[in-house]
């Protein structure tokens, strides 16, 4: 599978943009929109009733996203079965972007909406309420998911969960690291790929997270979290972790998630490298969410399908296919997995630490980058 482009979201008075720079290695505040806010396009359609199937036929021709490429936890797979499930002549067009484009573009494009969706982390979802770029619709099956799992308003549902956790050339490295500490030591330094800035990557973000919970915080207290950044970062590789820079030997760790490492693992072991994927001890289990896009009208009924459908037993089993955890198994919603389609899982032996984030409602991505901003660079 490819690499995902760094997450990101609107931050701040809600007029200003984090815009990562990867050549300055920095991120910089830039006017996102300026003026007041003009009366919106797309406001006018009901999108509190039900989708009709036959206006949901004629709309689903192309069904256009954001940040949701075909290998993506196998959302080309879950494209082809919802066509097939509904009768559709469906053809998925993606534009790979981060979270911090894709609510961008969804406001920046109301008068002439192009996407109809977008995966972003779910740490981005209340940004996007607040930037009002998603509808207040939920679909049937988020009936089933808690608080901060889905839109407080409408909008956006978590779909599958990544662990933040380290991929290893362990050709290269002998001595591979168990637990997050491990990698402050100093025959590690240089070596670590990082996994973005947390103030625009939600893996990045999430992450930081992890880093809290493993050593004695959570999504309130980020103190710990901090702490270790500090140390940590000193230790990561100068230049942007790759697959291919994994592959060579030239950035043998990398931190990202345990299904994006998996896939990794199993590309490099096709080529004669040997590598795996190591949950460090404690980390989180982290959601993905599909948010749909408040101004496409016009595909208003297929957007509600897709949102409900991102949530039934045959999606939820065309990620677990993938090596990503469906949102419904690891919060024990009533979901039941083939053997088969846990496959490409590690053993669960391997995530005994791993924490289910009960209060995601309580962070999300504006805390984050202020911490980040004022404590770990600026502290």
């Amino acid at each position: 599978m490819t690499d995902r482009a760094p997450r990101g979201s609107l931050f701040a008075n809600r007029r200003q943009v984090l815009k990562w720079s990867s050549a300055a290695g920095a991120v910089a505040l830039v006017p996102a929109l300026s003026g007041v806010r003009v009366a919106r396009a797309g406001e006018g359609g009901d999108w509190s009733a039900p989708p009709d199937l036959a206006a949901a036929k004629e709309q689903a021709t192309e069904f256009v996203t954001y940040g949701i490429p075909d290998d993506w936890a196998n959302y080309g797979e879950v494209f082809k079965a919802f066509a097939a499930k509904n009768g559709f002549t469906l053809k998925h067009v993606d534009t790979d972007m981060s979270s911090l484009e894709e609510i961008t573009k969804f406001d920046a494009e109301q008068s002439n909406p192009y996407a109809i969706a977008a995966d972003i982390g779910i740490i981005f979802g209340p940004v996007a309420e607040a930037e009002e770029v998603v509808p207040d619709y939920l679909p049937p099956n988020a009936e089933q998911l808690p608080e901060g799992y889905k839109a407080a308003t409408g909008g956006w549902v978590a779909t599958f969960v990544g662990v933040p956790a380290l991929v290893v050339n362990t050709d290269v490295v002998k001595n591979v690291p168990a637990t997050w500490d491990d990698l402050l030591k100093p025959e590690y330094k240089g070596q670590i790929g990082s996994p973005g800035d947390p103030r625009t990557s939600g893996t990045a973000a999430t992450t930081f997270l992890a880093w809290s919970y493993a050593h004695g915080g959570d999504v309130e207290n980020l103190d710990p979290a901090v702490e270790f950044a500090k140390q940590l970062l000193p230790q990561y590789a100068s230049a942007e972790a790759s697959t291919e820079l994994l592959e060579k030997g030239e950035i043998p760790m990398r931190i990202q998630y345990d299904f994006n490492g998996a896939a990794a693992v199993a590309t490099l072991a096709e080529r004669g490298i040997n590598a795996k994927v190591v949950i460090p001890g404690v980390s989180i289990y982290a959601p993905s969410a599909m948010m749909i896009n408040k101004y496409n009208e016009d595909k208003m009924d297929v957007a509600k399908m897709m949102l409900d459908y991102v949530l039934s037993d045959e999606a939820q089993i065309i990620f677990a296919e993938f090596g990503a955890r469906p949102i419904r198994s690891v919060l024990n919603l009533g979901l039941e997995l083939p053997d088969e389609a846990k496959a490409k899982w590690l053993p669960d032996s391997d995530y005994a630490q791993v924490v289910v984030v009960e209060d995601f409602a309580k962070i999300d991505a504006t805390r984050i980058a202020e911490v980040w901003d004022d404590e770990v660079l600026g502290g």
